[in-house]
């Protein structure tokens, strides 16, 4: 799936309703996510973004009122790409366990594809801190219905699922920037392995766990 297929798939109710509308909007959509991406929001221009769309100034205003609006739209739009990329690849997972370590290597292939989207987000923080705060609250949610589904099934131990999704965010976060940027060239099974490990086992030495169990 390219990247504007990732954006067609998950539009939201406020795209346009014909087909030629959602493919515009769209195009339009990835456009801003290279031209903010590479240039920060404030050197980021709307003629730059339509350009790389290959859209009419006159077609941009017709989906998005600004640059403001439009760098928004775009938050919260890569969070639903994101979590959508994610959630089919966890899907068929047999287990919660195997899910996180599918998850994280998914989140981080889906990062090596998106190298923007660390600038984009992050740089939210101060342009459009609303969009910044709902784009990871979602995320959180998501995590902890999905955490609670897992508690029910009896796949992992009950606790306070809200604070343990907001831990396990945090440290994706991380693991995508360091591995799906800073150093993409780290074989992601090793990196998952490890990860997964600590999941499961935390930092206790698996002898002491074994003890525990017995």
């Amino acid at each position: 799936m390219n990247h504007l297929s990732h954006f067609v798939h998950t539009l939201p109710d406020t795209a346009p309703k014909t087909a030629r509308g959602q493919k515009t909007w769209a195009r339009i959509l990835e456009a801003a996510e290279h031209e903010f991406g590479e240039k920060g929001f404030h050197d980021a221009a709307i003629t730059g973004i339509t350009q790389r769309a290959g859209v009419a100034m006159g077609t941009f205003y017709v989906h998005f009122k600004s640059k403001e609006e439009i760098f928004r739209t775009l938050i919260v739009h890569m969070g639903k790409v994101t979590r959508s990329w994610i959630g089919q690849r966890v899907a068929e997972a047999p287990t919660r366990l195997e899910a996180e370590r599918i998850g994280l290597q998914a989140f981080i292939e889906f990062v090596r594809q998106h190298k923007n989207l660390y600038r984009i987000v992050n740089e939210a923080q101060f342009v459009a801190p609303e969009a910044y705060r709902d784009y990871y609250t979602a995320f959180s949610q998501a995590y902890q219905r999905r955490l609670d589904e897992a508690v029910a099934r009896g796949e992992i131990e009950a606790g306070n699922n809200e604070h343990r999704a907001w831990a396990l965010i945090g440290a994706n976060v991380f693991l995508g920037q360091h591995y799906g940027i800073w150093d993409d060239s780290v074989d992601l099974q090793e990196v998952t392995s490890n990860v997964g490990d600590l999941i499961v086992n935390g930092l206790s030495r698996k002898n002491d766990n074994k003890g525990d169990q017995e």
